[in-house]
């Protein structure tokens, strides 16, 4: 699989990444090298990770708590902590392995700990290769708000084996696979078109669809690394699909969704508003809806969920003066942003969406 040249940085695939590790590790002078974990990929991941490293390097393990609910800065001066008591400096280098809560939470550590200390983000669930690998995008949740506390840095180098795919969970995998639909919804109609019938898809070339969506976002992002412009495309069912995942989040009544499981309702929910503002026909549309119910279960929303939603679409981080800005898509493979979006045909669209 060929090497993807993301902003700065390399996109490494199965045992060429490890190859590029171990070369960087032998080229580059670092103090010690500690790989950042929650408890799941500790116990799935790391024993598959640790024999292709070669050095000499002192390795330390840092665990965390598995789950978005770790997600937060309070997790992040722990491991600041654990970082100082084991003597990381600015020669340090720091492995990210795991999902997007940890590549997230640990550029965020590696970024800001001493300045900044070299990291490798090494993902290993499907959302996280075709998303959270590309961009520079790290941080953490406020509460029950995502991403709201961050910065942009890039990585030294991404690796992506999907290798560790074999230990994911079936509603991890569908979670994945909504970002790669949404790439093709903004930018590849050919590409989306491969997921409309699920039970024809030939998971054996996954490698080749995981490329594909990574070639795809890299292109958004190479084009706009701050999110000033083009890349907001990348938003598209996350307007509405942030909302739906933080108010579940917090509401005790509620089965908390994963990221996927939230943005396809949002895919949904703001496709149906795209085609009330005549971007897409009618048949498309309906085209979206039925391919995505057909990967995912209906996600119950009742009529009393609705202003909590909405409340909270205020602090989305897309919202500037006040108002939610939208990227809706402008026929499928295309995309507008900045797109204004009143109450009411937000409430239509939850209304058409359990219909």
């Amino acid at each position: 699989m060929q090497t993807i040249q993301a902003n700065n940085y390399p996109v490494h695939f199965n045992e060429k990444g490890y190859e590029a590790l171990n070369s960087h590790l032998k080229a580059t002078k670092y103090s010690n090298l500690f790989i950042i974990t929650d408890s799941n990929t500790n116990e799935y991941c790391l024993h598959k990770l640790l024999p292709y490293i070669e050095t000499d390097l002192t390795i330390e393990i840092i665990e965390f708590e598995a789950g978005e609910i770790n997600k937060n800065i309070d997790t992040c001066i722990e491991i600041w902590k654990v970082l100082t008591e084991l003597g990381a400096d600015r020669k340090s280098l720091v492995i990210n392995l795991g999902g997007g809560v940890v590549t997230d939470l640990g550029g965020f550590v590696a970024s800001t700990f001493k300045r900044g200390v070299d990291f490798i983000n090494i993902p290993t669930t499907l959302l996280s290769m075709v998303d959270a690998s590309v961009g520079g995008k790290t941080g953490v949740d406020l509460g029950n708000l995502k991403n709201q506390i961050g910065v942009i840095n890039v990585p030294t180098m991404v690796l992506i084996d999907t290798q560790y795919l074999e230990t994911v969970p079936q509603n991890e995998l569908r979670s994945g696979l909504a970002e790669m639909l949404k790439h093709g919804l903004i930018f590849d109609k050919n590409y989306w078109e491969q997921f409309l019938d699920i039970s024809t898809i030939d998971f054996s070339d996954l490698d080749l669809l995981i490329h594909r969506s990574v070639v795809i976002k890299n292109e958004i992002v190479m084009q706009d690394p701050t999110e000033k412009n083009i890349r907001k495309a990348l938003n598209f069912g996350h307007t509405l699909g942030h909302a739906i995942e933080s108010y579940f989040l917090e509401n005790e009544n509620k089965t908390t969704l994963l990221h996927g499981e939230a943005i396809a309702v949002g895919m949904i929910l703001e496709s149906f508003i795209s085609w009330q503002k005549k971007l897409i026909t009618e048949i498309e549309y309906r085209q979206i809806k039925l391919a995505i119910n057909a990967i995912y279960e209906a996600v119950q929303i009742d009529k009393n969920d609705l202003q909590p939603i909405m409340d909270l679409l205020i602090h989305d981080k897309k919202n500037e003066f006040g108002t939610i800005q939208f990227a809706l898509i402008d026929g499928i493979g295309s995309i507008k942003i900045n797109q204004l979006v009143e109450n009411e045909l937000i409430l239509s669209a939850f209304e058409d969406y359990k219909s």
